[in-house]
C-alpha cells in the first residue's frame, strides 16, 4: 500500500493548491536523481514524491483521493509515464504545465543613470529639470522594428516560432526536457531577413536627449528618483528600461536641512542677549519678524513654524529652527572697558585687573 501523499510532501489536508506545488518543487529539486548520482534512497524518494504530487496536483484527482482514498485516485486518466517526470518537469522548470513556453517577446531594455544638481529652492518647492543624456533610442527608420522599411520579421526557422530550443533524454526515470532560448531569434521566435540600414537590425541607434525630469517638492540630497519606461530603448520595439536621477543639492549659505527642517543660525552681541533684540530671520520665500527674548544663551534654539521643507509623504511641512550664538567682543576701548567693569562690580563678578603701562597697552592694542 503506498503512502498518504499528504504524508510524503509533508503537508496537512487542509493545505492549498499553492502549498502543494511549493512543497513539491522544493523537495523534488533536493531529491532529484542528476543531484544524487547513485543515490537509490534518493532516487526512491523521487518516485514517491512524483507519485504523491499525481495525485494532489490535480483538483479531481486530488478530490477523488480525499473521497475514496487511494483507489479513488487511482480512477482517473492515465499517462504513458508512469511517474510523470517529463510533465512534471517541464511544468516546474521548464514552462507551462504543457511543456511549452510561449516566445519571449524583444527583451527590455537596459537601466540608465543620471545626475540632476539642484538648488535648495528647487529641491524645497519642486522643479522641472532638464537633463542631457546620450542613450540608445528607437530607429527613426525602422519605428524600433529592426525591419527595412517595406519588409518584416519571419518566423525563426530553428525554434519554428517558439523563442526557444527543447531537448529531450530519457533515463530509466522516465523523459527529462530541458528547454533554453533560442540563440537564432535571441528568444523571440522571430528572425529579421532584410535588416535596417541604420540600425542594422537592432531597432535603435544612440542619439542626444534632453529628457524633463518632473522633481517633486521635499527630495533631499542623494536621494534617487525612478523615471519608468524613461530609460534606453529596448531592441526590436521591447519594452524601454527606466531612468534612474540621482538628486544632488547644493550647499546654501544661509541654511542647513536636517530632514523636514532648515536650520539657520543667527549671530547676535552680548548685549542683545542679555536685554533681548527684534531680528528679521531670511527664509526661503522672504524673511521672518523674531524676538529673542532677554537672557537668551548661547546655542538656544526657536522654531518657526512651517518655514522647511515640504514632506515627501504627505501635505505637511517642516520648520526653520534659528540658533542663536552670542558673539563676545575681543577688543575694548577705554570707555566700553570700564562700563564692563562697572556692570561686573555691580553684579559682584570677579574679573582680571586691568593692564597697566604702556606694555600693557601695547598688548592690548595688538590683541
Amino acid at each position: 500500500m503506498s503512502r498518504d501523499p499528504y504524508d510524503v510532501l509533508g503537508l496537512p489536508r487542509s493545505c492549498t493548491d499553492a502549498e502543494i506545488k511549493r512543497a513539491f518543487r522544493e523537495l523534488a529539486r533536493q531529491h532529484h536523481p542528476d543531484s544524487n548520482p547513485g543515490d537509490a534512497h534518493a532516487e526512491e524518494r523521487f518516485k514517491e514524491l512524483s507519485v504523491a504530487y499525481e495525485t494532489l496536483g490535480d483538483p479531481e484527482r486530488r478530490r477523488r483521493f480525499d473521497t475514496f482514498g487511494d483507489s479513488g485516485a487511482r480512477g482517473g486518466p492515465q499517462t504513458g509515464d508512469p511517474f510523470g517526470f517529463g510533465g512534471l518537469f517541464d511544468a516546474f522548470f521548464t514552462g507551462d504545465a504543457f511543456g511549452r513556453r510561449g516566445p519571449a517577446g524583444p527583451a527590455r531594455g537596459p537601466d540608465a543613470e543620471a545626475t540632476v544638481e539642484l538648488t535648495i529652492h528647487e529641491a524645497v518647492f519642486g522643479v522641472t529639470a532638464p537633463i542631457a543624456a546620450r542613450i540608445p533610442v528607437a530607429c527613426e527608420r525602422c519605428e524600433g522594428s529592426g525591419c527595412e522599411p517595406g519588409t518584416f520579421p519571419s518566423r525563426c526557422d530553428v525554434c519554428e516560432g517558439a523563442g526557444e530550443v527543447r531537448q529531450v533524454r530519457r533515463s530509466i526515470l522516465g523523459q527529462i526536457v530541458t528547454a533554453s532560448p533560442c540563440a537564432a531569434c535571441d528568444g523571440t521566435g522571430r528572425r529579421i531577413l532584410t535588416k535596417c540600414h541604420d540600425c542594422r537590425g537592432d531597432g535603435r541607434v544612440l542619439a542626444d536627449r534632453t529628457i524633463e525630469v518632473e522633481v517633486p517638492g521635499g527630495v533631499d540630497d542623494g536621494q534617487r528618483l525612478r523615471l519608468s519606461g524613461r530609460g534606453p530603448a529596448a531592441p526590436r520595439g521591447g519594452q524601454p528600461g527606466d531612468l534612474f536621477v540621482n538628486v544632488r543639492v547644493q550647499p546654501h549659505p544661509d541654511f542647513e536641512r536636517r530632514g523636514d527642517d532648515l536650520v539657520h543660525v543667527c549671530h547676535i552681541s552680548v548685549t542683545q542677549a542679555v536685554l533681548g533684540v527684534p531680528l528679521q530671520v531670511p527664509t526661503l520665500e522672504g524673511t521672518h519678524d523674531l524676538s529673542v527674548p532677554g537672557g537668551t544663551q548661547p546655542g538656544q534654539m526657536f522654531r518657526i513654524k512651517h518655514e522647511g521643507v515640504p514632506s515627501l509623504r504627505g501635505r505637511s511641512r517642516g520648520d526653520l529652527l534659528v540658533r542663536v550664538e552670542v558673539d563676545v567682543p575681543k577688543r575694548l576701548d577705554d570707555e566700553e572697558a570700564v562700563l564692563w567693569r562697572t556692570l561686573a562690580e555691580a553684579r559682584g563678578e570677579a574679573v582680571l585687573p586691568p593692564e597697566k603701562g604702556v606694555l600693557g597697552r601695547l598688548r592690548s592694542a595688538l590683541k
